[in-house]
């Protein structure tokens, strides 16, 4: 017999995952139906643009783990939690993202961006795996000890452990769907060679950044709505099933 606990945790897990297909076809959705604009011609409201990333003066981030300039981060620390079934999983225990403001720069000229509050897809730029024998860069045990983590276990013996970085470099080509809106440092000057009344923000429309092309995005949200909608009604599906077979019997 197959505890209710189960039943409903396999439907809840099927409505999460037809609700994110759904979700990612509808963004799929929107990246069609808006062309991209050329960043001297973007109106106020929701845009599709590609450029490079441009730093503004004095406004450059080192990345923690490897001490790039970037105009973006996001550092993972995970460890490896073994499961009483066998098996594990990658557990965060923690993480630090940060941002600065940046130019992104085409053909006819660049806009401000704010980046924070956008869902940002990025392939990592770094990854380390820390484990029996092999200690973490002294750069990385730095930045446990400031998050008052050890990377040694029982009889100081090394947990197995993964360090993740995502970065923003200067130079990069990205694609941005996010909204025009006002500059509010235009008094500083900040647009000076710009587009001088807008920056692109997040607001309650959709904000997506990523290091693909558009076309690369299109497919890749894509299969993965696919894949979640399927498998959320395959597992909406199997937990009805298995409640009506407890039920009769």
């Amino acid at each position: 017999m197959v505890s209710i606990v189960s039943i409903i945790s396999t439907i809840l897990v099927g409505a999460f995952a037809f609700y994110y297909g759904f979700h990612t076809f509808r963004k799929k959705r929107l990246i069609e139906d808006i062309p991209r604009s050329k960043i001297r011609s973007i109106a106020m409201g929701l845009v599709e643009v590609y450029g490079e990333v441009v730093p503004i003066k004095n406004k450059i981030l080192k990345s923690p783990f490897t001490q790039k300039d970037c105009v973006y981060y996001l550092c993972k620390v995970e460890k490896y939690v073994k499961s009483y079934r066998g098996g594990g999983t990658w557990v965060c225990v923690a993480k630090e993202e940060n941002s600065t403001h940046f130019y992104l720069q085409d053909e006819t000229g660049k806009v401000l961006v704010d980046p924070r509050g956008a869902e940002i897809d990025l392939p990592p730029s770094f990854t380390f795996y820390s484990g029996i024998g092999i200690d973490p860069p002294p750069i990385i045990k730095k930045f446990l000890e400031a998050k008052r983590l050890s990377f040694e276990g029982l009889f100081g013996i090394n947990k197995r452990m993964r360090f993740t970085e995502y970065c923003i470099l200067p130079g990069s080509k990205i694609y941005i769907l996010g909204t025009a809106g006002d500059n509010p440092f235009m008094e500083e000057g900040w647009a000076q060679f710009g587009i001088e009344d807008v920056m692109i923000q997040k607001d309650e429309n959709i904000y997506y950044i990523s290091d693909k092309s558009e076309k690369e995005i299109l497919a890749h949200l894509k299969w993965k709505s696919i894949f979640c909608i399927i498998l959320g009604i395959f597992l909406i599906t199997f937990g009805l099933l298995l409640f009506l077979s407890d039920f009769i019997s």
